[in-house]
């Protein structure tokens, strides 16, 4: 199969999928905002320059050097336009229990997931609308489905700062209740997700499954290039040992989920892109895991030595 089937792919949904889909979304950013805490915020205070200097590099310089693979790989327009939504996506919460595996940073790490994930509400879409105009394939391929940026901007930031900010209200406001129901509010989101993404999808399956040597390599390549940015940026910010082990699976654990309902439920399910948010979601944490075993392996090493 070649990309182009992707690129003509809709994956067309329909009204009760794509509403399941906003529930979801909603009931993942409301779970993230009741995990919450004022302590998550802390390392911002201590250390503002490296934790500036992380934000960017999750922010800013992962779209960046995913518009420069792009423009080197020429991948047809809707992977690409996947692969630019998922660099634009926050750091996933997996990135927190990597991270520790890891013998990381783990304050760095939950402030980084924590405000990315705050900051989604207006930098994702807004981000999305920027670097996929960049890309001449990905801008006409936007104007092919009629699509519009303003309701995009309008609907993504209603669907992400209503439940964000609801979350936070009520962590604020009663702690202990929003700790009784992040972990079952987290739970519900993603079995939600889970069965409307199934539902939605199951008559293409076997079309992106047959696409999988067009993107999966690509999936790779551009996963092993965020680890590598991750780690690239702490060491030219002079982070030590740990800051750094934190930068890199930051930058290489992205919220994938949250592209893939993007995808779903803002821009017509594009085939290609779909296949790219769904096939980072499943390696991502391969290669979170290779992470891990590389810093662990380091450690031993090093334990040997001395």
């Amino acid at each position: 199969m070649d990309a182009s089937a992707l690129d003509a792919l809709i994956i067309d949904i329909d009204p009760v999928v794509r509403t399941g889909i906003a529930i979801s979304l909603m009931l993942i950013m409301f779970g993230i905002a009741l995990g919450l805490k004022p302590s998550d915020f802390k390392f911002i205070r201590e250390r503002p320059v490296l934790f500036a200097g992380g934000a960017l590099a999750q922010i800013v310089l992962l779209p960046f050097v995913t518009l420069l693979l792009i423009f080197a790989l020429q991948p047809m327009a809707s992977i690409a336009l996947g692969m630019i939504i998922v660099a634009c996506c926050p750091g996933g919460a997996s990135s927190n229990m990597f991270s520790h595996f890891a013998r990381a940073n783990i304050a760095f790490s939950v402030a980084l997931t924590a405000t990315s994930s705050l900051a989604a509400a207006l930098l994702t879409p807004a981000s999305i609308l920027f670097w996929s105009g960049l890309y001449e394939p990905t801008a006409n391929l936007l104007q092919s489905i009629e699509f519009d940026p303003v309701a995009f901007l309008g609907q993504t930031f209603v669907l992400l700062a209503v439940p964000l900010t609801a979350g936070m209200m009520i962590a604020w406001r009663a702690p202990g209740i929003a700790a009784r129901w992040t972990s079952r509010i987290a739970r519900m989101g993603a079995a939600c997700l889970a069965t409307t993404v199934v539902y939605g999808t199951w008559k293409f399956i076997g079309t992106l499954f047959a696409a999988i040597p067009v993107f999966g390599p690509i999936v790779i390549i551009h996963n092993a290039l965020a680890f590598g940015t991750g780690w690239l940026a702490g060491r030219v910010l002079g982070a030590d040992g740990p800051s750094r082990r934190t930068m890199t699976i930051e930058v290489g654990i992205q919220n994938s989920g949250l592209a893939l309902v993007i995808l779903l439920s803002q821009l017509n399910g594009l085939g290609g892109a779909a296949a790219i948010a769904a096939a980072w979601g499943i390696w991502h944490l391969v290669g979170g895991t290779a992470m891990v075993w590389l810093f662990r392996n380091i450690d031993k090493r090093a334990a040997a030595v001395s």
